[in-house]
């Protein structure tokens, strides 16, 4: 089952801190914060981790969009002219996800000015955030405008990930972490829709749509440990509560099939012979773009 995953190729961004330089960013990563605390309960690092590794590796959906013939497409991302907007932490965590997913969109089709912009604004959000401290611009822009690097911005890119998402931890923010996989996720599953929309005959599109229904329980269950002590937490919630009653349309059945044994190059391998079978309509995907267009413009606004 391929689950479409967040590009958080912006988290490559966040490198550790090394040596003296630690204590010093800690420290002013703490001021930068909202002056209302974070009370609500602190997630484990395993309960996280648990849900992140159900979303697959970097630039999988832009990858996925490029081998179906689809070409490339600007309007579908937000537009970097929109950075200054992003005045709140909320919003800044939200978006930087969101650009996180448009940068990996533009490094997959080697749009190398586009992906300049897209490093540029979401240096300003980590630097908003104080996180930018450890975003390595060099280093990250010259892997991101030479597809050769490819491979090395992707293995950055999950390391660093992994990284930061301690790091807020650590700090009982990680609230944070979960705002960069929500705005990531938000923005891949709406650029989707738009493309299947656009190519109905493309069931591989359609069946990625279908499979986000299990993601966005997670990240919904994720928004709930925090509805109670952070509005805006509550409200987003509320808005995927809206998604979800499409979802709830769309019918998943795994059928369970025993596994076999059989030799792949001289080595025996095991077979899995279940399968899973998606029920999605062209009403449902219609239905479910509305939707997370609804939720996207108020993020982006």
């Amino acid at each position: 089952m391929k689950i479409l995953k967040l590009s958080i190729v912006v988290l490559a961004a966040f490198l550790a801190a090394c040596g003296g330089k630690k204590e010093n960013a800690e420290e002013a990563f703490l001021k930068s914060l909202d002056s209302t605390k974070q009370e609500g309960p602190s997630i484990s690092e395993e309960v996280i981790g648990d849900i992140l590794q159900q979303i697959p590796a970097p630039l999988e959906i832009s990858v996925l969009l490029k081998e179906s013939g689809q070409k490339y497409n600007a309007s579908l991302l937000n537009t970097t002219d929109n950075t200054s907007r992003y005045n709140s932490n909320f919003k800044k965590a939200l978006n930087l996800g969101i650009y996180g997913t448009d940068l990996g969109y533009t490094n997959i089709y080697e749009q190398n000015q586009d992906g300049v912009k897209y490093m540029s604004s979401i240096k300003e959000l980590a630097d908003g955030l104080n996180i930018g401290q450890f975003f390595d611009i060099e280093t990250i822009g010259r892997l991101a405008t030479n597809s050769k690097n490819l491979d090395s911005l992707l293995l950055i890119t999950t390391q660093n990930f992994n990284s930061i998402n301690h790091y807020l931890q650590t700090q009982s923010r990680a609230n944070l972490s979960v705002l960069l996989l929500t705005g990531g996720w938000v923005e891949a599953l709406h650029v989707v829709c738009n493309v299947a929309q656009a190519n109905p005959s493309k069931k591989e599109l359609q069946e990625t749509i279908g499979e986000q229904k299990v993601i966005l329980e997670n990240i919904m269950l994720l928004l709930s440990f925090y509805k109670d002590s952070d509005p805006n937490m509550a409200s987003l919630l509320a808005d995927m509560e809206g998604l979800k009653k499409e979802y709830d349309k769309v019918n998943i059945t795994y059928t369970y099939k025993e596994s076999t044994f059989e030799i792949v190059d001289g080595v025996m391998v095991i077979k899995d012979n279940s399968t899973t079978t998606i029920d999605i309509t062209p009403d449902d995907i219609k239905n479910i773009a509305t939707s997370i267009k609804n939720i996207r413009n108020k993020i982006i606004s």
